[in-house]
């Protein structure tokens, strides 16, 4: 409080004033700006999709891919639309072992991650080489 010729004046804080905004053709709200050397998020992409394959049985088979996205892409794999346990499995890629005519048929990987999903399909076939493996029936 100031007391100015026998009145009193009571004076409130000075109201905050906000910084003049730069005068725009547009109304879009500039992105936040990032700290250098942050990526900026990305939905997945697949760099590597899978490619269709061929096995005999009882032979072991690597299916790949690589995919980009940040935050890095959740991947989940699927059988002819089951959906496959991934335990003991590699981030990017499916192990299929001792592969029998059962494994045979359309594979799909999809990524997922909070910006978007991407997929990836391949056919495999298990063809029986014969190669000593089958039983004689008489």
């Amino acid at each position: 409080m100031r007391v100015v010729s026998g009145l009193s004046i009571m004076a409130s804080p000075s109201p905050i004033i906000p910084p003049k905004r730069s005068k725009s053709s547009s109304e879009q709200a500039a992105p936040e700006p990032r700290e250098p050397g942050l990526p900026t998020p990305t939905p997945p992409v697949f760099i590597r999709k899978m490619r269709n394959a061929a096995v005999g049985t009882g032979c072991d088979i690597r299916l790949k891919v690589t995919v980009a996205g940040d935050p890095q892409p959740s991947l989940y794999w699927y059988h002819n639309d089951d959906l496959l346990n991934m335990e003991n499995q590699e981030y990017g890629g499916l192990w299929i072992r001792d592969c029998k005519p059962s494994d045979a048929g359309l594979y799909t990987c999809i990524a997922n991650n909070h910006l978007g999903e991407a997929r990836s399909s391949a056919v495999l076939a298990v063809l029986d080489l014969g190669e000593g493996n089958a039983h004689e029936f008489i």
